[in-house]
């Protein structure tokens, strides 16, 4: 039965408004401000969000549009677009930040517990990173290449509910190896990566935490086979080996033995090598997990759309950050509602 409530009114009252006001306090976010709140200021954000709109003036004229029905989706005030573009550039990002890391730790517990496909108890996770193309005139500071600018947005995706744990804005020149130095490892978890991320000294902090990776090899990968073990071609594995690395460096940064599969996908016809330091599972799944991987790129596809420049404002911080914020709100909050309802 309708209530009269809108389906964005129905949507917010997920939210948890007092952790919300905790932030805000936190960061003395509503000091100062006369006229559009943070609250309001993140209604009219989640409103771009999850109605696709695509600038600061489609915003306010959609929720012009809306007359009267602003209160009762929860807005307590004018939202006009020079005042929302102020309140991107000047308020404190963090207090969005903070609020996404509630709804992430909402939602993640809901979907623990959901199957993945695979026959595997442990978390699981994808990390991986997106280059968004940013205009040089207008964000001097993101120089690419000598005529493109770009950042760099590093996800970890927990696989259970597709949700992200963490989400690192660099400079488009940074390297994704980099990001293992801020990630913390969760003991027991699998975090499945591409070659990209191949750096045997941080990878060797995965074993040393009890964690375990999935990351496909490099071509010119120097490797030794130790033992080679029995495999079933017809599932598509190839070869199931017990390697050690075989360059100097290398062997002193990961002195330990690694696991080498060969998988052919008859799909695709291509032939890859994964590298992990988890001797258990049976080849297969090993392949199965890299598989996964793909749940990332599905996800920086559905959200990076919402980071035009002239809807999140000019300032660095604060720009991207609640550019960030608002796709961990549209996941998250999405998540929540279709667990709940």
């Amino acid at each position: 039965m309708n209530h009269g409530h809108t389906i964005f009114q129905q949507l917010i009252s997920f939210l948890p408004d007092r952790e919300f006001r905790r932030c805000v306090a936190r960061y003395q976010g509503n000091a100062g401000s006369r006229s559009l709140s943070c609250w309001d200021q993140y209604l009219a954000m989640a409103f771009a969000q999850l109605t696709y709109r695509e600038s600061l003036r489609d915003i306010e004229a959609c929720l012009r549009a809306l007359g009267d029905k602003r209160y009762h989706m929860g807005f307590r005030g004018k939202v006009a677009r020079s005042t929302l573009a102020d309140a991107n550039e000047s308020r404190d990002w963090r207090i969005f930040a903070d609020f996404a890391h509630v709804l992430i730790d909402i939602a993640r517990p809901l979907y623990a517990a959901d199957s993945i496909g695979l026959d595997l108890d442990q978390s699981l996770y994808a990390l991986d990173s997106t280059t968004i193309d940013l205009c040089l005139a207008l964000f001097p500071w993101a120089r690419f290449r000598k005529r493109k600018g770009a950042v760099k947005m590093h996800t970890l995706l927990d696989l259970h509910g597709n949700i992200p744990t963490f989400i690192r804005i660099t400079d488009g020149k940074v390297h994704d190896v980099n990001i293992l130095d801020e990630i913390l490892i969760e003991a027991g978890a699998f975090y499945v990566m591409d070659r990209g991320y191949i750096d045997f000294e941080r990878l060797h902090a995965f074993t040393l935490s009890l964690a375990f990776f999935v990351v496909r090899a490099k071509e010119n990968l120097l490797l030794q086979r130790r033992y080679s073990h029995p495999v079933d071609k017809s599932t598509g594995v190839r070869s199931d080996q017990t390697v050690i690395l075989v360059t100097t460096g290398s062997a002193m940064a990961y002195p330990d033995a690694l696991r080498r599969v060969s998988y052919f996908d008859a799909v695709t016809g291509k032939r890859l090598v994964f590298l992990t330091n988890n001797f258990t599972l049976p080849a297969l799944t090993i392949a199965q997990i890299y598989k996964q991987r793909w749940q990332v790129e599905l996800f920086f596809e559905n959200t990076t759309w919402c980071t035009p420049s002239y809807v999140t404002g000019f300032q660095r911080a604060a720009a991207w950050n609640l550019a960030v914020v608002g796709c961990c709100f549209g996941l998250s909050l999405h998540c929540i509602a279709q667990r709940l309802t």
